[in-house]
């Protein structure tokens, strides 16, 4: 089973998501979860900043209560802000009540009708009562698996560049579990990319 790229069928199952942006220009949409975080959601703003590239971060609700100045650093220079939970819950394993409360709870720090779920984990039941609130469902075309300790930069990396194509979605961290990655792959896909005629833009 491939992670980095999802399957037709998980595409189909969660058809309320949007999981690339369909059209034929040459963007790219680089998306980073479960920040702020001190120190490495500052340095992914100045490498974006270098590129002049715009992107969005799916912000957990306890990081923004935690770390307002950063969020506020975020919207300032321009990137979109999305809710992933306030206490980055694993929609599966918790009541659709729990869940949709916690999201509430993070929307009275993160103003934003854009939403992700962590681990892209949510229940159908879930999904209904985000839609009928008003929220933009988002998965990934791209997983980086910056994450993911057992892995090398150069196959992090490899993760990105196999599956990116026009209008992908690609998920990075800014959190301190994946900063050995990302610090390592962020700068050279931003290269890459900005050398191959791409732009990087926000979600909507």
């Amino acid at each position: 089973m491939n992670i980095n790229q999802p399957s037709e069928f998980l595409r189909k199952l969660y058809y309320s998501f949007t999981w690339r942006i369909e059209n034929n220009n040459k963007e790219l949409f680089l998306t980073f979860d479960d920040g702020p975080t001190p120190i490495i959601t500052e340095w992914v703003l100045n490498q974006l900043d270098a590129y002049n590239a715009k992107a969005t971060f799916f912000c957990i609700g306890r990081n923004v209560d935690r770390h307002p100045e950063i969020y506020e650093k975020i919207k300032e220079k321009g990137h979109a802000i999305g809710n992933h939970t306030y206490s980055h819950l694993k929609g599966w394993m918790v009541s659709t009540k729990e869940y949709i409360d916690d999201i509430e709870l993070a929307s009275h720090h993160i103003n934003t009708k854009l939403f992700r779920p962590p681990y892209g984990k949510i229940k159908p039941s879930q999904i209904k009562n985000l839609k009928r609130k008003g929220y933009k469902l988002f998965m990934w075309d791209v997983l980086s698996e910056d994450y993911n300790l057992e892995i090398s930069t150069d196959k992090c990396l490899q993760n990105v560049t196999d599956y990116t194509r026009e209008g992908s979605i690609i998920v990075f961290h800014d959190s301190v579990k994946a900063s050995h990655n990302l610090m390592k792959v962020l700068p050279e896909i931003l290269k890459k990319y900005s050398e191959e005629g791409f732009i990087f833009q926000k979600l909507k």
